[in-house]
């Protein structure tokens, strides 16, 4: 994949989970990347692993939710490793709570970080894409943006809200040869599912092989997804084969 050779990607939620194993894959294919996320060690020993494979990468420290912090982000990515035209909106939170029992706090963080942030990225480097007449967004959104989840309608709405982001860019931006489309993975590999098995653990008194059952069978899934396979849709998505697909929200399961 060529094409990404001298192109500088932008992954937030980089240091850990899918976000990690899309900057590897990135960083593979040509681009030079810029992790972000809140746990600096964990940027930083990405960001080694992908010097340590002959790729270029910056860690930069940023909370999604402060817009501040990413254009700050943005222009030390921009400075470091050049325009960039590839932006993986991977960041998110959730948190398993009954709707009558969600406060205030709860809503407004999960909605700031799950859609207010992509928002706060896209704003910050779609510029540089307009320029340059050529860009990739990539939205990490969820099977929750094309269906309801019980226990999670905070997730659900900022999931659904991305979903409505990643389609209006596409429209907007596609004159530009700027594509945007969203992955919308069930449960994957990651510690978003361990913290809700461990949490049903708690709360009910089963087994994790019980809870973890009982997750994957609530959202219909009959296995969990590697953090690897959403990486390689991404990848598909920024690389030559991803030139035609626009505006799309593609299911892993």
């Amino acid at each position: 994949m060529a094409e990404l050779d001298g192109k500088a990607a932008f992954v937030t939620g980089g240091g850990r989970g899918i976000g990690r194993a899309i900057a590897l894959a990135l960083a593979e294919a040509g681009a030079s990347v810029a992790v972000t996320g809140r746990n600096t060690a964990n940027l930083e020993q990405v960001a080694a692993e992908i010097a340590e494979r002959g790729g270029r990468a910056l860690a930069l420290p940023c909370d999604v939710a402060d817009g501040q912090a990413v254009g700050a982000a943005v222009a030390q990515a921009r400075a470091g490793l050049g325009p960039i035209l590839i932006l993986v909106n991977n960041a998110g939170i959730t948190a398993s709570v009954k709707f009558a029992d969600i406060d205030d706090a709860t809503w407004e963080r999960i909605m700031r970080i799950n859609a207010t942030g992509p928002f706060f990225c896209c704003r910050a480097v779609v510029p540089d894409m307009v320029a340059g007449q050529w860009g990739r967004i990539v939205n990490i959104a969820s099977i929750a943006a094309l269906a309801g989840l019980p226990y999670s309608a905070a997730y659900s709405a900022s999931k659904h809200a991305l979903l409505g982001l990643t389609r209006s860019l596409a429209l907007e931006l596609a004159r530009y040869n700027i594509t945007a489309n969203a992955l919308c993975p069930g449960w994957v590999e990651t510690d978003m599912l361990r913290d809700a098995v461990a949490s049903i653990v708690t709360t009910t008194g089963r087994t994790p092989e019980e809870a973890r059952a009982s997750v994957l069978a609530l959202a219909q899934q009959r296995r969990v997804t590697t953090p690897e396979e959403v990486a390689t849709a991404a990848l598909r998505l920024v690389g030559p084969e991803g030139a035609a697909i626009n505006g799309q929200a593609i299911t892993i399961e």
